[in-house]
């Protein structure tokens, strides 16, 4: 054999790993989703220091029998950096948890146990898995291919799922929440501020309590906010964001923007230019989403952030955007500069100004 047919023999198996690493790389989202099934990271985080798999068998109520399954489960979730192993006076492998299942114990703050496993969620993997044949129909987007209606329209008629996505989203947003202190000088200086598709109100809530001369308005659908109380210098409205936004000097969009599509955007922005220029004062729009800079991101910012680009790609009409992406919105919608400040994680911080 020559050296060259060596090398092409070498590359075609390490084409084959790579091909089948992400062929097969679903199997880690299910063993992690079945990881938060049997409540693992919490049994952990309870038994207070590295737990055996012995002890775990127990504490999860297994048979022993299934002691070696358990243990390959575990060994691909220690491999994706997930759980971590010690070794005891016995030299008996123990499991601890990493900061990455950390974030997945139900009653910490910040917990993504529940946006992790609406990712998972049936319904979302099944418009994912319509990519192939929504590219040859006419759907607007492949969740209508799987579900035969949108996202939205789905989540309105099923009373289940709704409550499941709100409380996801309850959950993403309490990572925010967390640094959103740390940004009061973004937020000061207004009178007015409307967090469009503001959800449940936790960061307005935020951002009220430490701005009392700040009027906080969460706009968001009918069904979102109708059992929300108003309190305080905190109000809700209930209302379509691509039909009408209340008039202000500062808006907010937390996660939102990435869900439609750039017509859609420009749109509500050009709104919120409107609404700004007729309260007489320079005001400014805050937007909380993802910059996607494949030059300068590491690894699994990238990975996030195409990965995110690709949920939005089959669930809705909506996208992650390049910087060059999100100045085009801001120039069509009448705006002159913007700021970005990565701050939150793989999301990014973007003041637009008029």
């Amino acid at each position: 054999m020559s050296i060259n047919q060596g090398k092409v023999d070498a590359d075609l198996f390490q084409a084959q790993a790579h091909l089948y690493r992400h062929v097969l790389n679903y199997l880690t989202s299910m063993c992690l989703k079945s990881a938060m099934q049997l409540n693992i990271p919490d049994i952990i985080h309870s038994h207070g220091r590295p737990i055996t798999l012995p002890e775990l068998l127990s504490a999860l109520h297994i048979d022993p029998a299934k002691s070696s399954y358990l243990y390959r489960l575990m060994r691909l979730l220690v491999h994706s950096g997930f759980f971590s192993t010690t070794k005891g006076d016995g030299e008996e492998v123990r499991f601890d948890l990493t900061p990455s299942s950390k974030i997945l114990l139900k009653d910490n703050i910040p917990s993504l146990a529940s946006h992790a496993q609406l990712l998972l969620h049936p319904v979302m993997v099944h418009s994912s898995e319509s990519l192939g044949d929504w590219f040859r129909s006419n759907e607007p987007t492949p969740f209508h291919t799987a579900h035969e209606v949108g996202l939205w329209e789905y989540i309105s008629q099923n009373q289940e799922f709704n409550r499941f996505f709100n409380e996801s989203m309850i959950g993403d947003s309490s990572m925010m929440a967390l640094l959103i202190k740390d940004c009061k000088s973004v937020f000061e200086g207004f009178d007015t501020l409307v967090d469009v598709g503001g959800g449940n109100g936790s960061v307005a809530r935020i951002l009220s309590e430490s701005l009392p001369n700040l009027q906080c308005i969460v706009l968001d659908l009918p069904h979102v906010v109708e059992n929300l109380q108003d309190s305080g210098n905190l109000k809700f409205i209930g209302g379509d964001m691509l039909q009408y936004i209340p008039p202000a000097d500062s808006f907010l969009f937390k996660l939102v923007l990435h869900c439609f599509s750039d017509e859609q955007c420009v749109k509500v922005l050009k709104m919120c230019r409107e609404a700004i220029a007729s309260k007489g004062k320079e005001g400014k729009v805050m937007i909380i989403d993802i910059v996607i800079n494949e030059e300068k991101d590491e690894a699994d910012m990238k990975d996030a952030k195409l990965f995110f680009d690709a949920v939005m790609l089959a669930a809705m009409a909506g996208k992650e955007r390049e910087e060059k992406e999100w100045e085009k919105l801001f120039l069509e919608a009448g705006f002159s500069h913007y700021k970005i400040t990565p701050i939150f994680g793989f999301r990014s911080m973007i003041e637009v100004y008029p």
